[in-house]
Parts: C-alpha cells; structure tokens; sequence
C-alpha cells in the first residue's frame, strides 16, 4: 500500500499525455481501485448526491414557512454563487484527478495541516449528508401508503413520532446502501445510472404536470406572504436553506476521479453540468409546487410540502406514482454520497492520516472498493439518526450542520487557490498542459481571479448565514438551546477532535503530520 502524502508530491506535476490519463504515478500512488466509469456515470455521481428530487421534497416545507412564496429567489442567487465554486472546482479536477479530491486540493494548494482539517471537515460533513439524506423517507414513503409510518401516527417530521419513524426508515436504507457500497462499484455505477436517469425523468414530469395544474401567475414569487413577519430580507436568508442544501455534493464527480475514464476530460465538465442540470429541475420544481399548489395559506404547504402539492393536485394515483419516483432518488442519493464520504476516508488513509489507516485504505482486489470506509460511514450516520428519536428538531439541526460543514471546507479550497493565482503560482491564466487528448486543460483564464474571489466570499457569507445561532429557526419550541448551538457546537468538536488526533500524532515516533508542501 503507497503511502505518500501529499506533501511528499510536487503541487503542479507536469500533465504529459497518459494512457486513459488514469495513471496515478505522477502523483505518487498506484491505480488500486477499478476504473470503470464513463462521462454518463460521473455525472451521475455528481447529480446523484445532488439528488434534486431529495433535497428539494426534504427541505421544501421549511423554505416556505419562513419566506412564503417569495423564498423561490434565493434559489438563483445560491446557483449562480455555486456555479462560481464549481468553476473553481473544475480547473482542480483537470489537474488533480485523485479520490479525496477536497482534501487532495486543498493540501497541495496550502499546506498539509489546513489541507487535513479541509478533508476531516469535509468527511465529518459528508457523514452528517448521508444521515440527512435517509432521514428524507419521511417526507415520501408515509404519504404512498400510511403503512410505512411504523411508529405512532403523525408522519410529520417535526412531530415525535415522525422524527422516530423517520430515524428507523433511515436506519434500514442506509443498511442497503452500505451493502450496496461493499459489493462492486460496477453495481453501484450500475444502480446509481439508473436513479439518475429515473430521478431525471420523474423531475422533468413532475415540472410538467405542475405547470400544466398551475392555480396562479409566477407573479405570485413577489408575494411576501408568510415573510413579512420575519422581514424580507431576514425572510431571503432563512429561505436560501433550502437551495443551500441541495446545490452541494457536485464535487463528487471529481471525488470518483480515480475510477473515471479520461478524468482530466470528463471530471470538470460533469462537475459543471450537474450542478447546472440540478439547479434548472430544481429552480422549476420550487416554481412549479408554488404555482400548482391547491392553497398557499391554509398551512400544509409549510408542513407536508411538495408531497402535498402531487397528491392534492394531481390525485393520488398519479402523484403517488411520483412520490415512489423520489424514493428511488432518495435511495440513490443516500448511496451516492456515502460513496463520496468512503473516498474522502479511502484517499486520507491512504496517505496514513486517520487512525486505523492501514485498514481504512485497503481495497478489495476483486471488486475495487474499500470495504472498511464504507461500513465506518453506515454506523455513523446511523448513529446521527438515533438523535431523532431524542427531539424532532434533530432533523433540521442535522440538515443544516451538514450544509454548513460543507460550506466550509469548499472555502478551504477556493481560499487557497485565490492565494495561489494572486501570486501567480497557480496556472490557471495560460493553458497549463493538456489532456490525454492533447486538449487544454479546463481554465478559466482571466476570469480566474474575479470568478475565484466571488466564489470564496459568497462561500463565507452563506457559512456564516447558515451556521447563525437564529433561535426561531433552530429551537422554534424553546427549551433546547443544544439545539439553537447544535452547527456551531458540532462544528467545534469537529475541529478539537482534528487537533487533538494531529498532537496526539505528533507525539509518537512514526506518526509526525509533515506541515510543509515543496515548493
């Protein structure tokens, strides 16, 4: 098993034509897992953690209840500042086509320290997505059929016996998925291509249908109904939750790097068209549940949601067809971003930087994947989902702690790679060498500068709107203030216990953290 750091690597290694441009030696690994996707599974593994089916039934309900039907324009605003990171993303992706892509990039773009914390960020958050993800059944499976509220009666999230039930659906989807993640990751591409393509198909008809059932003009967006009490723009701010939470995971296409065909080609495109793909379904789907919805004040948009709006509007055969359409989105996306949490542990245990390493970067000869990670991630997030059982506020804290552990450690990556191109060290102004084609390497040229600086500043403010402490938003019940501090709070055990593995590294003979990267 190689075991370099990527401290122990050149920042910007020469990009001379390669076979399938899949070797790893430049980098100083050696090809361990199985190459096997092409440019249709990468996008997959990109819009699959997206999963805009997912994310946006999920959180739509708390978008409304704090902006009411003028929350739909905080969506743009969050595509065209994510839009901004992924650019930045897809230059790394044609020069770094490595698993663990935040914490490769970050490393090699900083220093080894900010670059670990970047990665153990990112994998902690990743973590935290895959437990929100599951906890997304809730809203779906008890609105097909009222069997699948398995504890108690109300299948409102927000209510006990929702959160419990919620908890327990969690539990047995992420066991699927942890097998399915341990099995081939020609069956993973295989399961996640389908989803994809039928999350893609159901959205397209899910847009189509509610605008054919719209009840109002789009002018309704400008109604600021159910905002004015918070104010508007307060209203905006708690209302970008919701697109926030599905705009993040696109980097998953340049996590799976290692396994694509012709990454340097194909990575930074997918990176790009799944975000933008996800960002138009998604942007429509909010418009379209506004539109068809049978009523905008009567309260169940702001609890129920879009499965609301499908089963009310379109009756319950057609709109139960659609929900069961989103389950498979949900099953897919689960399984899509445990399998990105699994590279980020692969790729930081490879290079010997997480307890239990050795075992953590063994991959299974046959079926090319690393088995450990994959079972380390499923016990996890599934511990995370017992906290539902404590309070149902654990189903918003958990969603928006993984949003913003995300947020953060994408700024990890834009921040360095600002610093980078400011002191010109970084070649993205001038083509920088090609792909395996003898193509240029995706730049932005000299958009590099401006194009990175937004993307890092819309970063930091979103991180800070996010994690904000708002006690209406958090411990709308009162009386859990853990609750109200539950991001920031997670947030520091995060980064203490970062620290306190990195001094206790320091301290033993064969396991010094290197802090510089050769210039």
């Amino acid at each position: 098993m190689t075991t370099t750091s990527p401290a122990d690597v050149r920042p910007d290694p020469p990009h001379a034509p390669e076979p399938d441009d899949g070797s790893l030696a430049g980098f100083g690994y050696r090809q361990e897992l199985h190459r096997s996707l092409g440019r249709y599974a990468s996008f997959a593994a990109g819009f699959s953690f997206i999963s805009v089916l997912t994310t946006v039934f999920q959180f739509f309900a708390f978008g409304y209840a704090f902006g009411g039907p003028v929350f739909f324009w905080a969506w743009p605003v969050v595509l065209a500042g994510q839009l901004l990171v992924a650019a930045c993303f897809a230059e790394l992706a044609a020069r770094y086509p490595i698993s663990g892509a935040i914490y490769q990039w970050s490393s090699r773009l900083s220093t080894p320290a900010f670059g670990w914390f970047a990665g153990w960020i990112m994998v902690i958050g990743q973590i935290v997505v895959v437990a929100a993800a599951a906890l997304a059944l809730q809203m779906v499976l008890p609105a097909i059929w009222s069997g699948f509220q398995l504890i108690g009666t109300d299948p409102a999230p927000t209510s006990p016996d929702g959160a419990a039930n919620a908890a327990l659906l969690g539990v047995v989807l992420l066991a699927l998925t942890t097998l399915v993640n341990v099995v081939d990751n020609r069956v993973m591409s295989m399961i996640n291509r389908v989803g994809v393509t039928a999350e893609i198909i159901g959205a397209v008809l899910i847009v189509v249908l509610l605008l054919t059932h719209s009840e109002r003009t789009p002018t309704i967006t400008f109604h600021t109904e159910g905002a004015a009490q918070n104010g508007l723009f307060a209203a905006l701010l708690v209302g970008s939750f919701t697109a926030a939470y599905v705009m993040i995971g696109f980097d998953s296409a340049g996590e799976m790097s290692e396994e694509t065909h012709h990454p340097r080609r194909t990575a930074p495109r997918t990176i790009l068209t799944a975000l933008g793909a996800a960002g138009l379904l998604g942007g429509l789907i909010v418009l379209g549940g506004l539109l068809a919805a049978p009523s905008l004040t009567d309260g169940r948009l702001a609890v129920d949601g879009l499965s609301y709006v499908l089963t009310s509007s379109l009756g319950d055969g057609v709109g139960k067809v659609l929900l069961a359409d989103v389950v498979v989105a949900i099953a897919v996306a689960t399984l899509a971003i445990q399998t990105a949490a699994c590279r980020m542990l692969f790729s930081m245990a490879r290079d010997g930087q997480l307890p239990f390493s050795a075992r953590l970067a063994r991959v299974h000869p046959r079926t090319g994947m690393p088995n450990a990670p994959a079972l380390v991630v499923g016990v996890l997030a599934a511990a995370l989902l017992l906290l539902n059982f404590a309070s149902p506020d654990a189903f918003l804290a958990i969603g928006t702690t993984c949003i913003v552990m995300l947020y953060l450690a994408y700024a990890m990556v834009t921040g360095p790679l600002l610093v980078r191109r400011l002191r010109g060290g970084f070649p993205g102004t001038a083509p920088s060498g090609t792909d395996e084609s003898g193509a240029p390497l995706f730049s932005l040229g000299r958009w590099g500068i401006p194009v990175n600086a937004l993307a890092l500043l819309y970063g930091l403010l979103m991180t800070v709107n996010l994690a904000w402490p708002r006690a209406a938003v958090y411990d709308p019940a009162g009386g859990h203030w853990y609750f109200q501090w539950f991001t920031l709070l997670f947030l520091g055990a995060t980064v203490a216990a970062g620290a306190g593995y990195r001094a206790y590294r320091r301290r033993t003979a064969d396991g010094a953290v290197p802090e510089t990267v050769p210039a």
